[in-house]
């Protein structure tokens, strides 16, 4: 069966309308007619519809007007403005606003049914693709990351390989790229049984590493009151991994690689080694054979760890995996935001293609995540977007200053924070709903529904 596809007409002639209805009839195509503007917005705002078919000249409410609200309630939907009034500014002003189409009245049915038809089949094409891109993304996941990409796949396929047999692995690439994950991976198909355990260098005081890894016997040191496990003895059995080992002090490198050599470890204060069964992944976003000649770093390590050496690609390498990384995030989002997130407008899939991406999937991650958390719509579109992707390298006051949104599960729903950004937009506006709607960029009716919802006056 062909996916449904759903037609809104409006028109304040009934007897178009009826015209319109019974020419464009067929399997697969819903429609919904209104002679009456406000009950036509209804019917879009309930229905979602993919096409709207639109007079020109009504009472109440122009079809330029109309026009403007559909466009701000969802720029996908393809509007196509009909009149008996035809003037060249008029249309030029239609397209601008965003109408797919302008035609003149009397309407030419054969010539509305074969553009109607092109809408339908690009509509009923984007259906397909959705399903594609729900198929595809189950099958260009693996181990938590995603990729259909050259690199991405060349990526997944040496992780299985060396897997089942590493001891000792480096990853490298740049802030962002998933390096942790990379790091699960591969203890997930490894042979081991034992836990996975993570040790940020970074975050180790200089003095404190080698006990953190090797553990402490009872007054080793002042305030060691008892014997203390070390990273190396708690991940027996399993993986410890060494994100940002490049921080690692050069000492702290030699007691390392001793241990790895070894497969023991000996506790600060004690002379009794204690054997060890761990693999070992390090992970770094630096250069480390330009740290070995500036001798910031061991080479004999470097050799130990990178018998395995696994890289990960820059998103900017891999722009191609990028409609799946969208797709993955917009559904993690709306569900932990509890809202139905339907997408991104085309206008801001194209910005998010053009940008350069700095952090990686990473930022991709916390963009997108702003963007599910300010849209008040069902479609993200440029305005929902952080400043820095709207206007890049620049600093601009954003019309509204919304409260620092909290992560899920901190207390504070999304419900809470919307709700905290229609207040502050009606104080700006000093109660005026319509201009409170202008700040926050949504319809008027919109606005309403929202008051409605939350219950504010």
């Amino acid at each position: 069966m062909r996916p449904s596809v759903k037609l809104v007409a409006v028109d304040d002639t009934p007897s178009s309308l009826e015209l319109l209805s019974e020419s464009l009839q067929q399997e697969g195509l819903t429609i919904f007619t209104a002679n009456d503007p406000e009950e036509g917005l209804e019917l879009v705002y309930r229905e979602h519809p993919n096409i709207v078919l639109l007079d020109l000249v009504m009472p109440k409410m122009t079809g330029l007007e109309m026009l403007e609200r559909i466009v701000e309630f969802d720029p996908s939907i393809e509007v196509i403005l009909m009149t008996a009034h035809y003037t060249s500014e008029t249309a030029v002003e239609a397209i601008q606003k965003g109408a797919c189409d302008y035609m003149n009245k009397p309407v030419s049915i054969p010539a509305l049914r074969s553009r109607v038809e092109k809408l339908l089949g690009d509509a009923r094409q984007r259906q397909r693709a959705l399903e594609l891109d729900r198929e595809l993304m189950e099958t260009s996941q693996f181990e938590g990351m995603i990729g259909r990409s050259p690199l991405m796949w060349e990526l997944f396929a040496r992780i299985r390989r060396v897997a089942r047999h590493y001891r000792s692995a480096l990853i490298t690439g740049p802030t962002g790229t998933g390096k942790d994950l990379v790091a699960r991976s591969l203890h997930n198909l490894s042979p081991a049984s034992g836990r996975f355990v993570t040790c940020n260098c970074s975050a180790v005081v200089e003095t404190l590493f080698e006990s953190e890894l090797f553990g402490y016997v009872k007054g080793a040191f002042t305030g060691a009151t008892a014997d203390k496990m070390g990273l190396f003895e708690f991940a027996h059995g399993g993986t410890l991994f060494l994100d940002e080992i490049g921080d690692m002090p050069l000492t702290t490198q030699a007691k390392l690689l001793r241990a790895l050599q070894n497969q023991e470890v000996t506790r600060v204060g004690s002379v009794t080694p204690r054997k060890v069964d761990v693999r070992v992944v390090a992970a770094t976003n630096r250069d480390v054979r330009e740290m070995i000649e500036l001798k910031q770093f061991r080479e004999d390590l470097y050799y130990r760890l990178a018998m395995v050496e696994l890289d990960t690609p820059a998103l900017a390498d891999r722009k191609e995996d990028l409609p799946l990384l969208e797709k993955f995030f917009l559904e993690r989002f709306s569900t932990q935001f509890g809202k139905e997130i339907l997408g991104l407008t085309r206008r801001a899939q194209i910005l998010l293609a053009r940008h350069s991406w700095p952090g990686n999937v990473r930022e991709l991650e916390n963009v997108l995540g702003h963007g599910c958390m300010m849209a008040l719509g069902e479609w993200i579109d440029v305005e929902d977007l952080p400043q820095s992707i709207r206007h890049p390298g620049t600093e601009r006051i954003a019309e509204v200053e919304p409260k620092e949104a909290q992560a899920p599960g901190s207390g504070v729903s999304f419900e809470d924070h919307e709700k905290d950004l229609l207040r502050d937009a009606l104080a700006r506006a000093n109660g005026n709903q319509s201009e409170a709607a202008r700040i926050l960029r949504i319809s008027r009716d919109r606005m309403r529904y929202k008051m409605a919802k939350y219950d504010l006056h």
